[in-house]
């Protein structure tokens, strides 16, 4: 009986093995980087929306409160604050900076007012009053209404303190009210 001995092993399977076990290390090392930045884009593309968002409704806030063209500097000093996903707590603060500026006034004539619409009935008067500063068309007598179309600019700046974003925003806003408001708002 003859007995073969076993042929002697090199080793080829174990590197050929350790070559693919380490192409997957470094194919997982890659993927968790990968899904690690994705997951930071996803969250700063959230906060600044959650930050942009609360800039806007700071200046929506701002310019539906009935005292802005009656004190746009007081309506600016205190700071708004915002809770952004309702759950009590105040997420971010924005600031009016600067304060809203109006930067034109025109007092509304009376035969552009419609008086069947309720934000008109206010504006509609029987005799014209006296001009106090804001432009007319026609001057003294030229059936001038009791409101002012007013354009301003809105400012907001809001700092999220949790994750340091920082969003600045100007709006544009054409409000209507009163021409004693428009006079004493407006330059």
């Amino acid at each position: 009986m003859t007995r073969h001995r076993p042929a002697r092993q090199r080793g080829a399977t174990l590197f050929v093995a350790m070559i693919i076990l380490a192409a997957l290390s470094l194919l997982a090392a890659w993927a968790f980087n990968s899904s690690t930045m994705n997951l930071r884009v996803v969250g700063n593309s959230q906060t600044r929306a959650e930050v942009f968002a609360a800039g806007q409704t700071a200046i929506e806030q701002t310019i539906s409160s009935p005292a802005f063209m009656q004190q746009p500097l007081v309506v600016a000093a205190a700071p708004i604050p915002i809770d952004v996903d309702g759950d009590g707590v105040v997420d971010q603060t924005a600031r009016l900076v600067p304060a809203p500026s109006c930067y034109r006034a025109r007092t509304v004539r009376m035969n552009e007012l419609d008086a069947a619409l309720a934000t008109d009935r206010p504006c509609l008067r029987s005799a014209s009053s006296a001009n106090l500063g804001i432009e007319t068309a026609g001057g003294e007598g030229s059936g001038d209404s009791l409101c002012a179309d007013s354009e301003w600019n809105v400012r907001s700046l809001v700092n999220d303190v949790a994750t340091g974003a920082t969003v600045a925003m100007a709006q544009g806003v054409a409000a209507r009210g009163l021409v004693t408001d428009a006079a004493n708002g407006c330059p």
